[in-house]
């Protein structure tokens, strides 16, 4: 079967008018001089066979990590424009990509609220997003704290080492809820609250509206990292967090990652602000690179240098096909969140599993229950089902496991006998449009998980 033969007639006539477009030119010398292309064969093959060593994250039996491929109109355009290799840090260096990277922020912004004077580009990825988030933070209020709970991504106290300045996690509850209370008691050294729109654990929705009522009143700033969930808000609406979403477009900056659920290629992070002033902290110059026209570069209001024009390529390409509407891509993530819900109803009927939390997104939570109520063997167990469900290539499943102190685990489930610091249990990340027709199917495979493994 080849999968992507359809693909390959549409990539063809792309590149030959795009090589139309070189000889315009002249004789290039484009392939660098490559004469025997049964070499390259023999390298492309040996490429293949030490890439599928990966975990199937195109089949819908992989449900572990945050990780699916790009939709194919998103790596056919990368694939297109990355033969001419544009770097969006200068117009000089991709006029194309650059004017492509402002419409889709456009999408993004207009997607989460924002209006005609926000500011935002392209990154490598989230963790630079959220970087540049936390600098532009750090120069608004000097001195003052940068907060997120603990469930907050690790990025941001790490990056707050980088930048030389404070951070306070706040505490949450057994359900991952923010001690609000802790965050009023504090508030008055808190420059920046980070409030986590989708986390990367269990996929939890923050209390937005809550944290942006105490931002209001004691006068710090709201960055959200919407890295997983931002996309979410194009349906936002079926969402039991709805009321949070509402205040998203409140928020002084939002990172999105579209190599998540915008179903682009690593790396394709992005950041926004709500207020373009604070494109004066990027403010620089440079004796080489800013000649070619007096707009805005897009390296002129970024930490970032040299950034993959393809990857603006892909993702412009990728709305044209699925605008940021809750009719284009929101269906697909309409599926997702069906399939989560979908998968934790199978969970609530089975006796033998427990699920751990409601899903907010479509992420989900759960374990298998041993005979000992005690968590050092509900961690054996879990731990078994975890690595006997990889062993059966066409039977088996992929799930991810999650750590959860013990103090928050037994106040949900107080049965249980801490004889362990963590409760490990399993993990499912129903990001693929094709999850929702297979949870049935997975779910009979990990409940016939035979006893030999526990």
């Amino acid at each position: 079967m080849n999968r992507f033969g359809p693909y390959l007639p549409a990539l063809k006539n792309a590149l030959q008018k795009l090589d139309f477009w070189r000889s315009t030119y002249g004789d290039d010398g484009f392939g660098y001089g490559l004469k025997d292309f049964g070499e390259l064969t023999n390298i492309l093959e040996a490429l293949a066979l030490k890439l599928e060593g990966n975990y199937p994250f195109h089949h819908p039996q992989y449900a572990g990590q945050m990780l699916k491929p790009p939709h194919p109109v998103a790596w056919l355009a990368y694939s297109l424009a990355m033969t001419i290799n544009p770097n969006n840090h200068a117009l000089d260096g991709g006029p194309p990509t650059s004017e492509m990277e402002r419409e889709c922020m456009d999408l993004l912004a207009g997607m989460v609220g924002y209006k005609e004077n926000y500011l935002g580009h392209l990154t490598s990825g989230g963790t630079i997003a959220n970087l540049e988030a936390l600098f532009v933070a750090r120069e608004i209020h000097p001195g003052k704290t940068i907060a997120a709970t603990a469930n907050a991504h690790y990025t941001h106290s790490r990056m707050c080492r980088v930048l030389n300045c404070d951070f306070l996690e706040i505490p949450t509850d057994e359900k991952g809820a923010p001690d609000l209370d802790f965050i009023v008691d504090h508030a008055n050294k808190i420059g920046t609250l980070v409030a986590t729109i989708g986390t990367t654990g269990l996929g939890i929705v923050e209390p937005l509206s809550e944290m942006k009522a105490l931002a209001d009143t004691y006068g710090f700033r709201i960055h959200a990292d919407a890295a997983y969930g931002g996309f979410f808000s194009l349906i936002s609406e079926t969402l039991p967090s709805k009321k949070h979403w509402a205040f998203l477009s409140e928020c002084d900056s939002i990172v999105i990652d579209p190599h998540k659920h915008g179903l682009q290629p690593y790396g394709c992070g992005s950041v926004l602000y709500k207020n373009a002033a604070v494109g004066r902290f990027f403010k620089h110059d440079s004796p080489y690179t800013y000649f070619t026209s007096d707009d805005l570069h897009l390296g002129e209001i970024s930490l970032e240098c040299s950034r993959a024009g393809a990857a603006a390529a892909a993702l412009w390409a990728t709305t044209q096909l699925l605008p940021l509407t809750s009719e284009g891509l929101g269906k697909i993530l309409l599926q997702a969140r069906n399939a989560a819900i979908r998968f934790s109803d199978l969970l609530r009927k089975n006796n033998h599993w427990t699920l751990y939390m409601q899903p907010d997104l479509d992420i989900t939570c759960y374990f298998k229950k041993p005979d000992d109520l005690k968590l050092s063997a509900l961690n054996r167990l879990n731990q078994s089902v975890f690595e006997n469900g990889m062993k059966d290539r066409e039977k088996g499943f992929h799930v991810s496991l999650f750590k959860i102190p013990a103090i928050q685990f037994t106040k949900l489930f107080p049965d249980y006998e801490t004889d362990a610091t963590n409760a490990v249990i399993l993990r499912s990340v129903f990001m693929k449009e094709e999850h929702y027709g297979f949870v049935d199917e997975l779910a009979d495979r990990l409940f016939s998980v035979s006893e030999e493994y526990e």
